[in-house]
């Protein structure tokens, strides 16, 4: 999620010159000196807190229709409960999530504790990280990309490249990821708006260029809630999620890993989830963040922390 605000996402370029889109990015800008070093954030967390999960193969075909009841899903191990993102704490309602795979999609459910459901925003790309929702970030190596829906099924949709792979000649020069075409926008973390990172966030690696709005190929989702939406005279048990990411869109993705996976694979997945709640008619800030481990830090964007997700090849039973 990208929880720096919307103004968190400053242009990434210039229109006004003619030069090429790759050739506009060759510069650095200028560094504004600490001004509250107290303030930085670490960019990394210890590798002991990164759990592992072993993904299994589905045994037939999935139907994405968000209920959850295929007995794949009944049989496949979930993740532990998932915990606070920057703390390690427990989290306030539970969340867990599954990972299972096939020889045409990456497979991935949740099952999200709500006593209030709660989703108004409805139109795709909105920005759903401002409610409630369950989100899931893959990994690319050079490029990552993030995924967001809340419970009435609006989903949002960003990928990234990270700035120093993004050269002349490289495979990303390609129109699809032209950054003025495309409007790109450069985006440092979700720390990148305080004066000693103000440029370059926190991550050694740097800027990415993020691609609002790109779609990945052929993905299916759905959710369905058990109780009512948006009312708060009874109480709900939750909501489920379901998706489907086929391999045959994951070329950006895969880098030079084999698609789909071999046994023994192993990709850098967040599985998480945000939370807008109300103590005493006050929005907590920021909203509470829970994830399969810990991060060490309140900040999605960190591929390093994302649970690894092993792919074997015995089938769930």
């Amino acid at each position: 999620m990208t929880h720096a605000t919307l103004a968190g996402l400053a242009l990434g370029l210039s229109l006004t010159t003619p030069t090429t889109a790759l050739a506009q990015i060759s510069f650095d800008p200028p560094v504004v000196p600490p001004t509250n070093t107290a303030k930085i954030k670490p960019a990394g967390c210890d590798e002991s807190n990164v759990k592992h999960y072993t993904a299994q193969r589905a045994s037939g075909a999935v139907k994405i229709d968000g209920l959850l009841n295929d007995s794949d899903w009944q049989k496949a191990k979930k993740t532990p409960r998932f915990v606070d993102m920057a703390s390690g704490g427990p989290a306030i309602y539970s969340t867990q999530a599954a990972v299972l795979w096939d020889d045409q999609n990456l497979y991935i459910a949740f099952w999200v504790e709500e006593p209030f459901v709660e989703a108004r925003l409805v139109e795709k790309n909105s920005l759903i990280f401002n409610e409630n929702d369950a989100e899931v970030f893959i990994d690319g190596g050079d490029t990552y990309y993030e995924f967001e829906t809340n419970a009435r099924g609006a989903i949002y949709q960003m990928f990234y490249i990270w700035r120093d792979a993004y050269k002349k000649g490289s495979r990303f020069d390609v129109p699809e990821f032209d950054v003025v075409k495309n409007n790109a926008l450069t985006f440092g973390g979700d720390y990148d708006r305080q004066a000693p990172t103000f440029w370059k966030g926190t991550n050694p690696r740097g800027l990415r260029w993020a691609f609002f709005g790109w779609q990945f190929p052929g993905l299916e989702s759905a959710t369905h809630i058990d109780g009512t939406l948006n009312d708060d005279s009874d109480i709900d048990k939750g909501w489920t999620v379901e998706l489907a990411f086929p391999w045959k869109g994951a070329e950006w993705l895969a880098g030079n890993r084999s698609l789909p996976p071999k046994d023994g694979d192993v990709w850098k997945i967040f599985l998480g989830r945000f939370e807008l709640l109300h103590i005493g008619g006050n929005e907590v800030q920021p909203h509470p963040g829970w994830a399969v481990n810990s991060h060490g830090v309140y900040d999605t964007h960190l591929p390093q922390c994302w649970t690894a997700i092993h792919f074997s090849s015995s089938v769930v039973q």
